[in-house]
């Protein structure tokens, strides 16, 4: 029989997607995860996968869809299942099948991983379970969704960018079960990080093949609107309509019945993997493919009068009704093969392989099983349309009696006698919700058997409502009916289910993430993600942050985001991750995806921890290429570096003047503003302003390391700049900066040549020789010739003296008598100034004026400039410069007092007080 399959149209548009997507994942960047693979022994076999078998229809309304994974692979063991050593917080979601887990737990374990595993030699194994290589292993994940987001940067090519991300996962996910397929029970709990990261990435392989399904169909061009349209509307009734032909323009007008069978079929396919390793494993029918072999034995060992077994009574008849209609048994051994087959079948129907569940049926002997499973198609007589090639009249298709057929598979279904797993295939194929959840263990399979029951529902009030057969239908129970759902109510009743691990479950990260997919409700999926990163992203998977992220950026490509903000909190929190991690060179490109604001404060914050020159070009070459404000970055690096506080402790070890590594992080920060001329004004205005906090604590050496980060021809840059941009006058805030780093370097020359004074005057001067007591003659003549060379030393140390008094005067003048207005004040007139930098200006000047007159003063006082000393009262008191108002009190008075022993000096030099000769 052919199966029930799309219009031709639509199956060859969906081809040319297949092969759309095919072509795409040829030219994705290879996966960075090559270095893990040496770790593995070069002996180590590629996986060989196990044949697909050919998916087929799931229940009467069951249709082929775009939906086709790239190649599931099959996941060893109960879906590592960790319960003996723990997990991660919140679980993962995974499409666990729960007769795999019975399977497991009867002591397959062992076989299944000798058949999986590849030989590696024992040395490969010890390093990589002692270092728990997974997570070494999936670090490369990070710059691989960043070459497929790189290579995809079209909204158009959005479905190829999901194609690529789950490629990503799908070959990361077989690198690591190459790890754990090589594991002990001994050695599960070192590679538990392994496991977690295993079954995370494998959810999200789940998610981004659902994700590409459903909005493949979301965003396609379809013949009708995208608006929904109710089943109960009235249908219009074209003679000799068919039911494949009804059911087909129910999912061409209903997008989201078509999207509810999307689901399933990603269910379906998702269980596959399940499928594939657990049916080589299971051997329950004789060699000779005859039902029921044991009691057959039995019966004709009776009846030749041979010894039996047992004396139990068994049926007498082996026809399929006969243990039911005459209340008897089967032989144990049948009655165990008969459980592991309806299991059996169970899976392959769980996995959408009906054929595959037939066959099974038929190898065991049960050729009428096989058939039970068949009444599902639906009808179509192709010949009222038109005849075949020649006039040939076609052969019909599908059951016309399938309401006849359904309503017997609810009642077998019903039937107390049959095992639940009899019931369960039987109640899938006739809508049973009540007889599919008791064979559900998961929160995938209660998803798959509401879905199922609810497009079956919705399809078959279409097909009673919409037919033109005179034939009337069989009435199916009101239990039936009672399951015309929407999406959104099967959601609510799985989250209320009984079943406390489907509760649970349903609240796990990856299930509450397909939920919303499938509902289609961003807004709530965004929220709902940002509600976990605000709760505690510390605790959250990096792996899932990442997922969560890349979420963000394809949801942006294919949806109008609500709750922009959350989303971009969302991106923030994984740009966290990766400056956490070191991926230096994926920053730019996520910071890229933020608000202006978020990018500037976000890449600054990155650009803080970064110290080695080379790698500082390097960054922010990277931002240069996304088009990111590196101005405006680097700006804000130093201010932010310039602003930091340093601990208290830093703080309380430094002695005096002594730079500490908070100071040398704002000397190095003005590294950032030099890499560029074109910054050169704003690198004089963040140097200028580290200078003024090293100068305000007389951190003199700091302030000089600042100043020579400037290039020398800084001034002359900015000045060159200004001209060629067309403007003969300086920008007021541009002029005053220049100023103030003029009135800083005038300053540190003062703090030197004071500095070069004293040191000069105290530690230079030549010591008188000393004659000792009771010398000779000798010694006479020594010590005369020592005298005289002292005093030709002596005289050219005041010589020199005098010099470098003079340039030590003139130094301290020049900020003394500043021209335009005095040292530290601004010439220019700027309404954008900033007032904080004012105060400090006008706090230096208090600080630093009064202490240089002191200097000053000191200087000439001790090379007996008596009388410049009175000069320097008259400059403080001049009204011109108003040196005495940055002058306190105290200050005065002390200044007094040392003009008063000046002026004792000039008396006794027959001067008067001010240095004038007597008459």
């Amino acid at each position: 029989m052919e199966k029930f399959t799309f219009p031709q149209k639509k199956l060859d548009s969906l081809f040319e997607d297949k092969q759309k997507e095919q072509q795409q994942t040829s030219t994705l960047p290879k996966p960075n995860f090559q270095k893990s693979l040496k770790l593995l022994d070069e002996a180590v076999s590629s996986p060989v996968y196990s044949q697909r078998f050919q998916q087929t229809p799931k229940s009467g309304i069951l249709r082929n869809t775009s939906f086709t994974p790239k190649y599931a692979s099959p996941i060893p063991g109960p879906r590592f299942d960790l319960s003996a050593i723990g997990g991660s917080p919140g679980g993962y979601g995974l499409q666990s099948d729960s007769m795999i887990t019975n399977y497991m737990s009867q002591g397959h374990h062992s076989q299944l991983n000798s058949m999986l595993a590849d030989d590696i030699t024992t040395t490969n194994v010890s390093l990589l379970i002692e270092d728990d290589p997974g997570l070494a292993a999936s670090s490369g994940v990070y710059r691989d969704f960043y070459e497929c987001v790189k290579s995809n940067p079209s909204n158009m090519q959005v479905f190829e960018l999901m194609s690529d991300c789950e490629t990503v996962c799908t070959d990361q996910v077989l690198l690591l079960k190459k790890l754990v397929n090589r594991t002990t029970r001994n050695t599960q709990q070192k590679l538990k990080k392994t496991y977690d990261t295993l079954e995370l990435l494998y959810s999200e392989k789940c998610t981004w093949q659902l994700l590409r399904s459903l909005y493949k169909d979301r965003l396609s061009d379809h013949d009708t609107p995208h608006e929904e349209k109710m089943v109960l509307d009235t249908p219009g009734k074209i003679d000799n309509k068919s039911d494949e032909m009804i059911i087909d323009e129910l999912f061409e007008k209903t997008p989201w019945i078509r999207q509810a069978q999307l689901v399933i079929d990603w269910l379906e396919s998702s269980s596959l993997d399940n499928l594939e390793m657990f049916s080589d494993n299971v051997r329950f029918f004789s060699d000779q493919a005859v039902a029921w072999e044991n009691t057959l034995h039995e019966l004709k060992g009776k009846k030749d009068g041979t010894i039996t077994s047992t004396t139990r009574a068994f049926v007498d008849e082996l026809d399929p009704d006969a243990p039911i209609r005459q209340n008897k048994s089967l032989d144990d051994l049948d009655k165990e093969d008969e459980l592991r087959l309806l299991q059996h079948m169970f899976v392959c129907i769980r996995a959408g392989q009906l054929e595959k569940a037939q066959e099974v049926c038929r190898n065991c002997g049960q050729s009428w099983r096989a058939a039970t499973l068949e009444g599902w198609r639906p009808f179509h007589d192709s010949n009222y349309q038109k005849l075949g090639e020649g006039g040939q009249v076609e052969s019909v298709q599908g059951n016309q009696y399938r309401d006849i057929w359904k309503l017997v598979c609810w009642r077998m279904s019903q039937e107390g006698k049959f095992s639940q797993y009899e019931k369960g295939i039987y109640g899938i194929m006739s809508g049973n919700l009540g007889a599919v959840l008791p064979v559900c263990k998961t929160w995938q399979d209660y998803l798959w058997g509401y879905f199922k029951v609810m497009v079956d529902t919705q399809v078959e009030r279409e097909v009673r409502m919409s037919t033109t057969s005179p034939r009337s239908f069989e009435d199916l129970p009101q239990e039936y009916w009672d399951r015309l759902m929407k999406p959104e109510q099967v959601f609510s009743e799985i989250e209320a289910s009984l079943d406390e691990k489907v509760q649970r479950e349903s609240r796990m990260w990856f299930n509450v993430i397909q939920k919303y997919i499938i509902l289609g409700d961003i807004g709530s999926l965004i929220e709902t993600m940002f509600t976990w990163i605000q709760a505690d992203s510390k605790r959250l998977p990096q792996h899932l942050i990442r997922f969560m992220a890349h979420l963000v950026l394809v949801l942006r490509k294919i949806t109008d985001i609500q709750h922009t903000d959350k989303a971009n909190t969302i991106l923030e929190t994984y740009i966290e991750i990766l400056i956490k991690n070191n991926n230096k060179q994926l920053v730019a490109f996520y910071v890229s995806n933020l608000p202006k604001k978020s990018q500037i404060n976000w890449y600054a914050k990155f650009l803080e921890g970064i110290e080695d020159k080379s790698e500082r070009q390097n960054v922010l070459r990277l931002a240069e290429d996304e088009d990111l404000d590196i101005p405006l970055i680097t700006k804000t690096v130093v201010e932010n570096i310039r602003q930091r506080e340093g601990s208290a402790a830093a703080a309380a070890s430094a002695s005096g003047t002594e730079i500490t590594d908070e100071d040398r992080e704002k000397i190095e920060a003005i590294d950032w503003l030099v890499f560029d001329p074109k910054q050169r004004g704003e690198a004089v205005k963040q140097a200028n302003a580290v200078m003024r906090s090293f100068i305000a604590v007389k951190k003199h050496e700091a302030a000089k390391e600042v100043f020579n980060k400037l290039p020398a021809d800084t001034i002359d840059i900015i000045i060159r700049q200004q001209t060629q941009a067309g403007s003969e006058m300086l920008k007021p805030e541009v002029e005053n900066a220049i100023r103030e780093y003029m009135c800083i370097k005038a300053y540190l020359d003062a703090v030197d040549g004071f500095n070069d004074w004293f040191t000069f005057f105290h530690h230079a001067k030549p010591q008188k020789p000393d004659l000792t007591m009771g010398a000779t003659f000798t010694d006479k003549v020594a010590y005369e010739h020592r005298i005289r060379q002292y005093e030709t030393e002596l005289e050219r140390w005041r010589h020199n003296l005098t010099s470098q008094t003079k340039i030590s005067k003139e130094r301290i003048y020049n900020i003394l008598l500043f021209t335009d207005g005095g040292w530290m004040v601004d010439k220019a007139t700027d309404d954008t100034a900033d007032d904080g930098r004012k105060v400090q200006m006008e706090r230096l000047r208090e600080l630093h004026i009064p202490g240089l007159c002191f200097n000053l003063h000191h200087m000439l006082h001790s090379t007996e400039m008596y009388a410049d000393c009175l000069q320097l009262a008259d400059y403080i008191a001049s009204e011109q410069y108003r040196l005495y108002k940055e002058f306190s009190s105290e200050d005065l008075k002390t200044l007094l007092r040392h003009l008063q022993e000046s002026s004792l000096k000039l008396l006794d030099k027959n001067k008067d007080p001010l240095g004038y000769e007597l008459v």
